[in-house]
């Protein structure tokens, strides 16, 4: 089992390795460049191979996440162009640090197109990174919060966008848990009838990364607003029960997406493994 959180580069993708090894994570996330822009980054190759490297002689795990203004639903042919580049950026940067690939959220209805082509445009463009794209690294598509029926909240749309694009050996899935918990796709007391549709579906067999988050709000709000695992939130232990004691998920990474200001990930990571770290050895 993996518990990690979301870390700064700010010292390098060698320096955010470093600091999930020190604060005694298992694995982390970071934005492959600067969060705010779709600009390329000339990276340092030193920089992504000694972290590769730390990260293998540390079985430290590690995934890239896409800048906030990444989508795949992109508005026109020009944004849509700089964000084909962007994720092959993305997904360079995450190969050469020997991450598992690139969290991406899977996009939105746009308001002058049906949901049907909306699907159709995100598989287009799919298709049109990954087909340009030979690495070992996946694209790994987020479900995402909202109110009940919004646009890829729920486990059929995911995996069937992975089954209709020409790649799917190239997709992988990240479970959000506070986004779940929003649309109520799981609401705490469902995890059992949410795994079997899940397993049903084929989805946990390409899940990659579970982003481990409680919410500020009841399920079904329709607010994606991240709060502490422990005694912060809506969502509690014995509800975060059912899906870490899943045996399923013990080698998929759980990635800790909360206020940091509130507690240090580095006291939360210490309080997951002494509230789970036990069942999980003991499996």
């Amino acid at each position: 089992m993996k518990f990690g959180c979301h870390l700064s580069i700010k010292e390098g993708y060698i320096g955010a390795a470093k600091r999930a090894e020190a604060i005694n994570a298992s694995a982390f996330q970071y934005f492959s460049k600067n969060p705010k822009s779709l600009s390329l980054k000339q990276f340092d190759r030193n920089d992504t191979e000694t972290c590769k490297l730390f990260c293998e002689k540390n079985n430290l795990l590690s995934v890239a996440h896409s800048p906030y203004p990444t989508s795949l639903t992109p508005s026109n042919n020009e944004k849509r162009k700089q964000i084909i580049h962007s994720l092959l950026n993305d997904l360079e940067i995450a190969e050469a640090c020997g991450s598992i690939g690139v969290v991406v959220h899977f996009g939105k209805r746009l308001q002058s197109l049906s949901t049907l082509q909306s699907y159709k445009l995100i598989i287009d463009m799919l298709n049109d990174v990954l087909s340009k794209w030979e690495g070992k690294g996946k694209l790994i598509l987020e479900n995402n919060a909202g109110f009940p029926g919004a646009f890829g909240t729920t486990l059929e749309e995911l995996t069937q966008i992975r089954k209709l694009c020409d790649y799917p050996e190239k997709v992988g899935f990240c479970f959000d848990t506070c986004h779940a918990f929003s649309c109520g796709l799981w609401d705490g007391e469902n995890w059992s009838q949410l795994f079997l549709k899940g397993v049903e579906l084929d989805y946990f067999e390409h899940l990659e990364v579970v982003h481990f988050n409680n919410s500020n709000y009841a399920t079904r709000s329709g607010k994606d607003r991240h709060a502490l695992i422990f005694g912060a939130g809506y969502i509690k232990e014995n509800q975060f029960d059912q899906i870490v004691k899943t045996p399923q998920l013990n080698d998929i990474p759980f990635i800790l997406e909360t206020p940091k200001e509130e507690v240090s990930h580095a006291k939360e990571i210490m309080l997951l493994q002494k509230r789970w770290g036990k069942h999980l050895k003991n499996n």
